[in-house]
């Protein structure tokens, strides 16, 4: 029997409407909608055509919901956190929660083989919700307090965030990459089950902003912990975005010693002056006279010429080093396939298999590129040859 929640929840995932789908498939809108509410089934040429829109095994359509079996539940649309300059759109939240709950019920199939140290992503933010409920500090301050527990509990170091992505994904973060869109840079939440999850886009940037996006992340999920992000109007989105890149630049620059290295510079008003400082923090040049500015280390007007020289020089769009400093990819998710697969605990095959799905889905959903893939797939199709007939020549 054909199970119309599995073809809603495929759909929804990709972003399409009923009637971009039915566009795409050369039938009514209303046939969709049939399809999904259990009142038809598709023909055996509607549902090929779905396969291959979607990327995944005839069966997926006849088998129970996926999600309804692991962990559909664990999502809740509205507190998702994005990095935008304006609230999205409810068919873009639908669409982002519900890549989240494929990528939790993908990681609830694989982890029945694993075993996790506790999350310790959990508890910092449990440190820190309990001192931003105790302190009588104003809430700057508190968040500037917050950055700097954050970086001492996760180890960082007060030397570079080069290693930035690793550490938080060996804390206990989910982090994962996919075109979100031009508009969005990353967005992050917290699942029913307490685990974090930052998905970053991933168009062209730079190692600097990227590393941006994630503390920007780590701060919404330290700072505003089951806050109802899709129920804010403008102004408190602004302002929770706004608290959420006061955290990032206090925990990428802690102040004693980006304040000792500021003061090393000579032309404070001129960018060029922080290509060093930007080697060595993997933050941005405009995001460090920011941070100087917000510190009171560089006044009103050397900061407004900072900024029009910054523009003059085109740093705005590219700055120097973007193109030279290695930008880290997610690669947790990717090692825990590759342990399987090595291991023989689980073959790509039989993980297909299970989750009913294309090898080009699974890539397409973990951000993993399919050339790691690639080299498991001749274990499906392996074919007959001479040296397994076990043969001797006398």
């Amino acid at each position: 029997m054909f199970v119309g929640t599995n073809l809603t929840n495929i759909r929804i995932l990709h972003g399409y409407t009923r009637k971009q789908l039915s566009d795409m498939l050369g039938i009514t809108e209303q046939a969709v909608w049939q399809y999904e509410n259990g009142y038809m089934s598709p023909k055996l040429e509607i549902i090929n055509k779905m396969k291959n829109i979607f990327r995944v095994k005839s069966k997926y359509f006849y088998s129970e919901d996926f999600l309804e079996n692991n962990g559909k539940t664990n999502v809740q649309q509205c507190h998702i956190a994005y990095r935008a300059e304006i609230m999205n759109s409810a068919q873009k939240n639908q669409s982002e929660a519900k890549t989240i709950e494929f990528l939790s019920s993908f990681l609830s199939v694989i982890e029945k083989k694993l075993y996790y140290p506790k999350n310790q992503i959990v508890t910092l933010r449990d440190k820190i919700i309990q001192y931003l409920n105790t302190s009588n500090e104003n809430r700057k301050i508190k968040i500037e307090r917050a950055a700097y527990m954050a970086r001492e509990f996760l180890e960082i170091g007060n030397k570079s965030n080069i290693n930035l992505l690793f550490i938080l994904e060996k804390k206990g973060a989910f982090i994962f990459e996919k075109a979100i869109g031009e508009r969005i840079d990353a967005y992050s939440i917290w699942t029913e089950d307490e685990r974090p999850y930052i998905m970053l886009g991933n168009l062209k940037k730079s190692a600097a902003r990227r590393n941006f996006d994630l503390a920007h992340e780590l701060g919404h999920l330290l700072l505003h912990y089951k806050v109802e992000f899709s129920l804010l109007d403008n102004k408190a989105h602004r302002e929770y975005e706004q608290e959420a890149n006061l955290f990032a630049g206090a925990f990428l620059l802690p102040e004693k010693e980006f304040t000792e290295d500021f003061k090393s510079l000579i032309k404070i008003s001129s960018p060029d002056s922080y290509i060093d400082l930007k080697r060595k923090w993997i933050v941005s040049i405009q995001m460090m006279a920011y941070r100087a500015h917000s510190l009171g280390l560089l006044d009103y007007q050397k900061y407004r010429y900072f900024n029009i020289k910054l523009s003059r020089q085109g740093y705005k769009i590219r700055e120097p080093l973007d193109d030279e400093i290695k930008i880290m990819k997610p690669g947790k998710v990717k090692s825990i396939l590759q342990l399987l697969f090595d291991r023989k605990y689980l073959s790509l095959g039989t993980l297909l298999d299970m989750l009913k799905v294309d090898v080009e889905f699974l890539s397409n959903l973990l951000g993993i590129e399919m050339s790691f893939f690639e080299q498991y797939q001749s274990e499906i199709a392996k074919e007959f040859t001479i040296s397994d007939l076990n043969l001797k020549v006398k």
